[in-house]
């Protein structure tokens, strides 16, 4: 006889809505859900198990008498209407990883004496928008122009996120949640969040977004890390949240990327975004938010010209072969610096593998042929 477990019906009910299905959709598809919640049948403990992987949630939860209270751990500012205390379990789960992630590393680069990052939180209550921008390009040694040294705005793009990691910033670029392609992460949902932290900052970058986007999403969070302020951010159309912060990160991300003086004399001898945004080494997408701050172009016409180039994008991406190297995408989600922490901390005994394994989110094989790759 297969033993049956007693659970709570509103523990399903609720486990079903965390998980974002609708109530008559999901229980169409699993039909022994409806016995469960009207009491005819209790589920056995391998029904149980299964329902959990469905939900995303850990086994044990199922025998708690009432749902547990789950608290955003950081501020989320979404563009309509500011701040938000629920978002996408996807994007939940993935704030909750990374700040496993981040309470590891520094615990561990206190125990082996690293020094705090001068630079986190360095403007905190500060919105002077050109000291900031001053500072960021001080801190990685870069000028004005520094993009300029690059053919493609791709390539300045690698090259600046290269410079964030080697600064100590732990830089994830992940579109799912670990390594499972079945829990996208919703681009307009979240672009990206930061977690501050003196000695482990990490920044998450949603891939599933545009590369075009990417490069503004990733000062956005530098500006985060330089006053100070963790949050996540949806950021529709390349538009901040109505709030102080928020607004002064876009400010600088602005500032940053395309200076407003060399933009406005550029625009003046030949006006047009693609020439700009060839000039500045930055996406179409960037200029057309530059002139929109200028007052250059309308916001219909930003708005159009937003969503005309997100559909080339989108196209593009369509059109490329599935699959790729799951090792060199591994590098991306997990992040090199983190990486390199990692390896160091299980060869000198100082991190079990079981451990390890679940910082990283890989295990056996494929975890050591990953760090044979790479270190």
């Amino acid at each position: 006889m297969r033993a049956e477990v007693n659970i709570n019906a509103s523990m399903i009910t609720w486990a079903i809505n965390r998980a974002g299905y609708e109530l008559q959709e999901f229980t169409t598809r699993v039909p022994n859900v409806t016995k469960w919640l009207n009491g005819e049948k209790n589920p056995t403990v391998k029904q149980l198990e299964d329902f959990s992987k469905k939900v995303y949630l850990p086994f044990g939860y199922f025998f708690l008498e009432e749902p547990p209270m789950e608290k955003l751990p950081i501020p989320f500012f979404r563009t309509n209407n500011t701040q938000s205390g629920r978002v996408n379990v996807n994007v939940y789960d993935t704030i909750l990883l990374m700040q496993q992630r981040q309470d590891w590393l520094r615990d561990y680069l206190k125990e082996n004496e690293f020094e705090a990052l001068p630079f986190v939180g360095k403007f905190k209550n500060q919105f002077d928008v050109h000291k900031i921008v001053a500072d960021i390009r001080k801190t990685f040694g870069l000028n004005e122009d520094w993009a300029s040294g690059y053919r493609t705005w791709e390539e300045a793009l690698y090259f600046l996120s290269q410079q964030i990691e080697e600064k100590g910033i732990i830089t994830v670029f992940n579109g799912v949640v670990e390594n499972n392609r079945y829990r996208k992460i919703p681009v307009d949902e979240c672009r990206g969040f930061v977690l501050t932290d003196q000695m482990a900052p990490f920044m998450f970058i949603n891939n599933a977004d545009g590369k075009a986007a990417q490069m503004f999403t990733i000062v956005h969070e530098l500006a985060h890390i330089w006053t100070g302020h963790s949050a996540g951010f949806d950021f529709r159309k390349l538009q901040p949240a109505n709030d102080p912060v928020e607004v002064l990160c876009d400010k600088v991300a602005a500032e940053f990327l395309v200076p407003e003086i060399a933009f406005n004399e550029v625009w003046s001898k030949n006006p047009g975004i693609k020439n700009t945004a060839r000039y500045f080494k930055v996406s179409e997408i960037v200029i057309a938010r530059r002139a929109l701050d200028t007052g250059k172009i309308t916001k219909n016409q930003f708005f159009a010209f937003y969503d005309e180039y997100a559909n080339r994008e989108y196209q593009k991406k369509a059109n490329r072969q599935p699959g790729g190297d799951f090792y060199a995408t591994t590098r991306k989600r997990l992040s090199i610096t983190f990486a390199a922490h990692i390896n160091t901390a299980v060869k000198s005994g100082k991190l079990l593998y079981r451990d390890a394994y679940k910082l990283t989110s890989l295990k056996g094989d494929t975890f050591q042929t990953f760090f044979a790759k790479n270190f």
